[in-house]
């Protein structure tokens, strides 16, 4: 009894002691209760894994594929270039046009962004960007049938072998070589020639109904003379361009037959109805109307020798025969009669091209 209670007390007065002055902390417990510390840096081992990253080794392996399959491409080129030289040169000629026609299209996405954001019209351009999205446009139209025959499977072997027997039927000039341009634009120009007999016909027929004497008489000279074989002056065409505005000669104001002929000079389907051929061709003639004032603004002396003949070729000059002095000279006349126009008088633009170009030599001096 007397042990039990000395031990309960003992325990009591142990637990006051412990209450009242708590013991120092050990130092196994000191060192379980210190916050944890961050490890120490690994610096040596930093270069190690970057050297070994993922990245690394995928943009090394990618660099050495390229080099790989640049090294085959070109000893393939030699190899054709030295067995095969013609298909080479339509090989290397397709690249080549992949490549422009690519860089074009980029080109063009640029300026229509620019059009967007600066809210500008066609008409508002420099004269470089219009016939960029003028020859853009027709070049667009004519491979993009090209495009869809070769989207059924296996359909694409079809339309390269139909691009190798009729390049200038469905490929556009990024993929001529220097020979077939040559050549190509002086078939295209053979077949538009066609139709100037019909056009200068088409107005001594007309002339006959002018009310004027004078501009009858002035009119009839005029159509006369291009049809002995003479270049006329531009001021001829000046004094007779009241005509084309509207009765007898405006586009609206021509039968249908005329607008067939006129369409073949600007390289249009004539197999449309008649309302559709009259708007395109007012359209084209818009767009041309436009292009010279730019081109006006911008200078002839500021073009290129491939541009003035793009130029005239596109106005019914063959240029292709023409060295870009003579081009130039001719180019001059045109927009002498062009940028006096009004707008309403476009029709005397398209009759032009067959007036201004028909006995055009490089002794004409307008």
């Amino acid at each position: 009894m007397a042990l039990r209670l000395c031990w309960r007390c003992g325990s009591f007065g142990l637990r006051l002691g412990l209450i009242g002055a708590p013991p120092a902390p050990s130092a196994s417990l000191s060192r379980a209760l210190r916050p944890p510390q961050p490890p120490p840096p690994w610096p040596a081992l930093r270069p190690l894994v970057y050297q070994f990253s993922t990245k690394a080794n995928s943009k090394t392996l990618l660099s050495v594929l390229v080099s790989k399959v640049k090294c085959a491409n070109e000893k393939y080129e030699r190899f054709l270039e030295r067995t095969f030289p013609g298909f080479y040169q339509i090989y290397s000629t397709f690249l080549k046009g992949i490549c422009v026609f690519y860089s074009e299209a980029k080109e063009i996405r640029r300026i229509k962004a620019n059009m967007s954001r600066k809210n500008i019209q066609f008409y508002q351009l420099p004269y470089r960007e219009m016939e960029r999205l003028r020859q853009f446009r027709r070049d667009l139209i004519k491979v993009l049938p090209v495009g869809i025959l070769s989207l059924p499977p296996f359909a694409n072997y079809l339309v390269f072998l139909l691009m190798y027997l009729f390049p200038r039927q469905l490929l556009i000039r990024h993929f001529w070589t220097p020979e077939q341009q040559a050549e190509f634009l002086d078939t295209y120009h053979s077949l538009r020639r066609e139709a100037y007999a019909d056009v200068i016909e088409g107005l001594i027929l007309l002339s006959h109904i002018i009310a004027d004497p004078q501009l009858q008489k002035q009119m009839l000279d005029l159509c006369k003379k291009v049809q002995k074989g003479f270049h006329p002056d531009v001021m001829q065409l000046k004094a007779v361009r009241g005509l084309f505005q509207g009765h007898p000669f405006g586009i609206h104001r021509l039968e249908a037959q005329q607008v067939k002929t006129l369409s073949h000079v600007l390289f249009l389907t004539p197999r449309l109805p008649p309302f559709v051929l009259r708007y395109r061709l007012q359209s084209h003639l818009s767009e041309l109307y436009h292009l010279d004032r730019a081109m006006l603004k911008l200078g002839v002396r500021e073009l290129t020798d491939e541009e003035v003949q793009v130029a005239c070729y596109t106005r019914g000059l063959n240029s292709v025969h023409f060295s870009p002095s003579d081009c130039r000279l001719w180019l001059t006349q045109w927009l002498a009669l062009s940028c006096s126009l009004q707008d309403s008088e476009v029709s005397l633009l398209a009759h032009g091209m067959v007036l201004l170009s028909s006995n055009y030599t490089s002794s004409s001096k307008g």
